[in-house]
């Protein structure tokens, strides 16, 4: 049996590559990947950019794409893995889904919803920070400064 350490590593790399597809699309580089059973029910990365729209974030199309795929617009049973501390708007979508857990990598000590006082996410759902933190971290500081050269 693998370790739930082994286990949120394999699922955020998952995430980290969906963060690089966005960043080479010029997207600030987050990704997701929604994960129920064991199996990847929805993917995504940030596509505001491409879509003029200010809410394509990563998880609110992994979400989306989860609750499509379980048919279901709730997800107790289901863990969201994002490179990147969800945002408020995001952490609304998160509470409403009623996600069983998430688990994230680098805090977003600007616009995270861990910034506003607060219940904000469901009372269920389960909270897991700093997984693969420095390689999600690194991934957004690259971009940024490649952003203003």
């Amino acid at each position: 049996m693998e370790t739930d350490y082994n286990i949120e590593h394999f699922f955020m790399q998952r995430a980290i590559a969906e963060a690089k597809v966005a960043a080479s699309e010029g997207e600030i580089p987050i990704g997701a990947v929604v994960v129920c059973g064991q199996r990847i029910v929805g993917k995504g990365h940030n596509r505001v950019e491409a879509l003029g729209d200010a809410t394509a974030h990563a998880e609110m199309l992994a979400l989306t794409a989860a609750m499509n795929a379980l048919g279901s617009k709730y997800l107790p049973e289901c863990t969201l893995y994002v490179t990147v501390e969800p945002c408020i708007m995001c952490a609304g979508a998160i509470a409403w889904s009623q996600i069983g857990r998430l688990v994230y990598g680098a805090a977003e000590p600007k616009k995270g919803f861990t910034t506003v006082q607060g219940q904000i996410l469901h009372p269920k759902t389960e909270v897991k920070a700093g997984v693969m933190e420095q390689e999600c971290r690194v991934l957004m500081e690259d971009f940024f400064k490649k952003l203003r050269k």
